[in-house]
């Protein structure tokens, strides 16, 4: 049994906001009040209310109402009613044309496709599902531990989650039998984010001797109400049966959310929340179905043909003097002109997604590429901005220590051995030395020694990393082994960020080594082999809303409390003590392209300590505006702290960025990068990748806040021609606010834009301003959580799989590994998805209104009657066995060579103007048809010879050869199997032919005179189209054209 099956991907936003509830799944949510529970320890039958099964259920229908579900999603749309209708009618006996086949068997091919499209998604999931809900489970009970199936869970139980185990339910954490008193989870499956996560048991039951005494309390829990923020939680817990009775708060460091996988030891949890109200499935969205701009233009042309289709039978009509019954004429004549409109192009169309969607995951040249939404690959093809996210997506997201700057001298790569002789001769020194307090000592200028090893032993303990020993033999002890005596080879670290590892590499690298942690303490490993404890007193995690981390730690050996905190330079800036060089050297570093933190610290007295920690405590265990109260608290202590140093990790670029940026700038294609990182960083890597190229100006748009400093700036912006755009989100805002319009046509004229410290919400307004003011299509290319929403809000969205999680590459709907995989998806299967879908949709329209002109005409001839020319299997043969296979192998047709493409962007840029399918292309091939349909027609009313049935064998013949020979023109690279489906189809015609006595002549059609008729029909509806293409391509070639000769 697998343990790690992940759900229906999590695509959403993070939200900080625990009352908002609209983005619930479905209906479980939806008109539903939910409040908070108290949760008794391993008593179920205590619960307040009913809660919901813990089932998962991704499925859209049951066994019920699939059917009903899938034919009403498939009717509400206008032309799909429109067949049901023209195929109902058959049953009146005034309007029947002929055989009920003729019209029921294509409506049916099509509807049958279509189920059974949902029906193999319906019992995918179903499996899934199933295979979730059926997990085994371990349960602590009164008679011990039973096993209980996932799907038999309830509020109140207490669930023993092994190693590797997918956690059932949302539970709180309450024992775990790891020796550190934590444990790791691994939440890629929830918010996308590889990093494993620390998780903390409650205090009072962890010290419990056996996990079988929970049921021997009378504990509960008090959780807030079930709410889709997975980032924080708010709760209490408490054990009435102790003396003084216990009370602890819990927090999101307390929890097991269901969808997580347990990475360290075993956990025993009490269940809170169960199926839908669990936080992964509450957060479980099926993003809108997004339509291609292509399926838009062909339902326009659709809407087109529909009117053509109402005038020519008003004609008809008219032309009739609305005789008799005129209006049952009226509807005859609808159904026989009926396939100017194709029932056929929308399932031709779908199954042509369908071959680029495995031709772009077969693609050897960039593997791993998955297409996770196949109904828009020819918006590849179009694409007029792509906007992308900088850190994991332009960058590798891998850290390396690059510079170490305190004030008055700063430490580069080429000189780290003066830090680490630093460091070394700072535990060398004599003891005596060291062990005086501080605080005893005169106040006087610290030697540079002091300053460095202070700086570096912050760095080494304001974190959140945890070292991780692995055993690399056979033997289980060897990892017990490596952990006791701090083995380098076993040791790996783990940390919620890339940053935080690369900062405790360094420390390792200069002589000061993390080599253990738990929940309550901290080792160190000096120079010297020796061994520094440090007791952690309390952790402040790094957010996103306080862009800081925090930690206190009692030194053992001289029992000195001090707070360490880093974090970025704009709110670090009014923590530190007044210095004149701060805000100077940040912006120096930030322009070298390096990410800064700044290093900070404060002494505490045992006094001030016992002090803040009762306000804190008191805080934490505040049920309502908890949040605001703690930080209140924290915030007290964070005034007046030392500036310790400042460290600058550099972010590396992926692989050939500059090269796949050059391309898209080639293609006619503008690239904006939307970061959160600060103004200088997001600038130096702007250069650095040449997104802005060096004979380009670069305009920095200063720092506004109302809306005067934002028309000068506008004014000044104005001036400059062929200039990079560098803006900051808050300036972006007010520019937003005030001068919407002004702004965005503006930075549409900039040959790059730069936004920086660029929040997830104002990514995805730039892409809909974009949309909404240039109408033209955008692609968002990231890799995080921040950039899901920018993803879901663009015409295409692209995920990469990287260092920071799945969650981007889970809710886009091109999944890449690289970013410079996105030339190729652009120039060579965009291109030839829009360009094979386009001639495939003329050539379906050509091949109904080729037989649409023939009944016209047919029609006219024979005095305005409504009477079908061909009847019963020749209607149904002609759009399928008999033209399907070539009309259909133009999907693998392209106009040059992938390697060409590639070579020469410069041929994308025509497709962005829409040229392969536009309103000029289409009237073109509505004259052809109309031309061909009328020579096939009258060539064969006019050589027919006695019999009418020689004349339907006449033109249908010349009819199915014309289809075949048109296909043969339009094909520009022929492949082996475009061979073979014109030798089928005439293959099957001619074989056909024997069955088809009702309709043909068989003795006819063998005759000398049929042979040259049909010959003469079908060279003058062929022939005249083949000169114009010689001559066309003789004296305006197109551009292609010139890089294949």
């Amino acid at each position: 049994m697998s343990d790690n099956i992940p759900l229906q991907p999590v695509r959403h936003k993070k939200i900080h906001d625990s009352k908002q509830r609209s983005g619930c799944c479905g209906c479980c949510c939806r008109g539903r009040d939910f409040k908070p529970r108290t949760v008794w320890l391993g008593h179920p039958e205590k619960r307040e209310h009913k809660y919901p099964r813990n089932v998962i259920n991704n499925q859209k229908y049951n066994f019920f109402t699939f059917l009903p579900g899938v034919l009403f999603n498939q009717f509400k749309y206008f032309f799909n009613l429109y067949f049901l209708l023209l195929a109902c009618s058959q049953f009146v006996p005034d309007l029947r044309l002929g055989a009920l086949y003729t019209y029921w068997a294509p409506l049916g091919f099509v509807l049958a496709v279509t189920i059974i499209r949902e029906a193999v998604e319906e019992i995918r999931c179903y499996v899934r599902d199933k295979e979730v809900n059926s997990q085994i489970y371990s349960k602590l009970t009164t008679r011990g531990t039973v096993v209980v199936k996932s799907s038999n869970i309830q509020v109140g139980d207490l669930i023993i989650v092994d190693k590797n185990q997918r956690v059932p339910a949302d539970m709180i954490f309450l024992r775990t039998s790891d020796k550190s008193g934590s444990c790791f989870i691994r939440t890629d499956q929830l918010d996308g984010e590889t990093d494993w996560k620390m998780r903390l048991p409650v205090g009072c039951t962890q010290r419990l001797p056996i996990a079988a005494d929970l049921l021997q309390t009378r504990s509960y829990v008090y959780a807030e109400e079930p709410n889709l923020d997975i980032h924080s939680f708010i709760g209490t817990f408490t054990r009435e049966d102790s003396d003084p009775p216990v009370n602890e708060s819990l927090s999101i460091e307390n929890t097991l959310w269901a969808s997580t996988v347990i990475a360290s030891g075993t956990a025993v949890g009490v269940v809170i929340y169960t199926g839908k109200e669990m936080r992964s499935v509450m957060n479980t969205s099926h993003p809108k179905n997004k339509m291609g701009l292509f399926d838009l233009e062909v339902n326009c042309l659709m809407k087109i043909l529909f009117v053509a289709l109402v005038v020519l039978s008003l004609v008809m009509i008219s032309l009739q003097h609305f005789r008799g019954r005129w209006y049952l004429h009226l509807f005859r004549f609808f159904l026989l002109f009926s396939h100017i409109v194709p029932i056929s192009i929308r399932v031709n169309l779908d199954m042509g997604k369908m071959v680029y969607s495995l031709m772009i995951r077969k693609d050897s040249k960039i593997p791993g590429t998955l297409v996770r939404a196949s109904t828009i690959p020819e918006q590849l093809g179009r694409i007029s901005y792509v906007l992308t996210d900088k850190t994991g997506t332009l960058t590798k997201n891998e850290m390396q220590f690059r510079r170490l700057h305190l004030g008055t001298v700063s430490y580069g790569l080429d000189s780290m051995d003066e830090v680490e002789s630093h460091v070394f001769s700072a535990y060398t020194q004599p003891p005596a030395s060291q062990d005086k307090p501080p605080s005893t000592t005169p106040k006087i200028r610290k030697t540079v020694n002091v300053r460095v090893h202070e700086a570096v032993k912050a760095i080494a303990l304001c974190h959140n990393v945890t070292p991780v020993y692995e055993s690399h033999g056979p033997d289980s002890t060897d990892q017990a082994e490596a952990e006791q005596n701090y083995e380098d080879a076993c040791r790996i670290y783990q940390a919620a960020s890339p940053d935080e590892v690369s900062l405790v590499q360094w420390t390792e690298c200069v002589g000061l080594t993390l080599v253990g942690r738990d929940q309550s303490s901290m080792q160190l490993r000096t120079p010297g082999g020796h061994i520094l404890n440090f007791t952690i007193l309390q952790v402040f995690p790094f957010t996103y809303e306080s862009k800081r981390m925090g930690i206190i730690v009692k030194d053992e050996s001289t029992g000195e409390i001090t707070f360490y905190m880093k974090g970025a330079d704009v709110v670090m800036t009014g923590i530190v003590q007044y210095n004149d060089w701060l805000e100077e050297e940040c912006g120096n570093m930030a322009r070298e392209g390096l990410r800064v933190l700044v290093v900070a610290k404060k002494s505490l007295t045992e006094e001030q300590y016992q002090d803040f920690e009762t306000r804190y405590n008191q805080a934490k265990l505040s049920v309502h505006d908890r949040s605001l109260k703690v930080a209140t608290v924290i915030e007290s202590l964070e005034m007046e702290m030392e500036l310790l140093c400042l460290t600058g990790v550099e972010d590396q670029l992926q692989v050939d960025v500059r090269p796949t940026l050059e391309m898209l700038r080639n293609a006619g294609i503008k690239v904006w990068m939307l970061t959160g990182d600060k103004l200088e960083t997001a600038t130096c890597t702007a250069k650095n990748a040449h997104l802005v190229t060096r004979n380009q100006d670069i305009h920095t748009f200063r720092t506004i806040t109302n809306r005067g400093e934002a028309h000068l700036e506008l004014n000044a912006f104005r001036r400059k021609h062929d200039c990079a755009l560098v803006i900051s989100g808050d300036s972006l805002e007010v520019c937003l606010k005030f001068y919407e319009y002004e702004f965005m046509e503006l930075a549409c004229q900039c040959p790059a834009v730069v936004c920086c410290r660029c929040a997830p919400t104002q990514k995805a307004q730039i892409i809909r301003l974009l949309q909404q003011r240039t109408r033209k299509l955008t692609c968002a290319v990231g890799d995080g959580g921040n950039d899901v929403s920018m993803i879901q809000a663009a015409d295409c969205g692209v995920g990469i799989e990287g260092k920071e999680g799945k969650q981007a590459s889970l809710a886009s709907d091109f999944s890449i590994t690289q970013f410079k995989h996105l030339g190729r998806l652009l120039m060579v299967h965009g291109r030839n998805s829009y360009k094979r879908s386009a001639a495939l949709s003329q050539f379906v329209i050509h091949r109904s209104l080729c037989i649409s002109t023939m009944q016209a005409v047919f029609s006219s001839v024979f005095y305005f009657a409504s009477i079908p020319l061909y009847q019963g299997f020749l209607v149904i043969g002609y759009s399928t066995i008999y033209t399907m296979f070539p009309v259909f192998s133009l999907v693998l047709d392209k106009d040059v060579k992938s390697e060409v493409a590639m070579l020469y962007p410069e041929l994308y840029k025509d497709l962005t103007k829409g040229r392969p399918l536009s309103f000029k292309t289409f009237l073109i091939w509505v004259l052809i048809s109309i031309y061909q349909g009328g020579i096939i027609m009258y060539g064969a009313l006019l050589l027919f010879d006695s019999e009418f049935v020689h004349a339907v064998a006449i033109s249908f013949t010349s009819l199915i050869l014309t289809e075949l020979l048109m296909v043969a023109l339009t094909i520009q690279t022929w492949h082996w199997l475009m061979i073979v489906a014109e030798l089928l189809s005439l293959s099957c015609y001619i074989a056909s032919l024997v069955f088809l006595h009702e309709f043909i002549d068989v003795y006819f059609i063998i005759t000398l005179p049929f042979l040259w008729k049909v010959t003469v029909i079908t060279l003058v509806s062929c022939l005249p189209l083949y000169v114009l293409k010689y001559l066309r391509r003789r004296f305006s070639p197109p551009s292609y054209s010139k890089l294949t000769s």
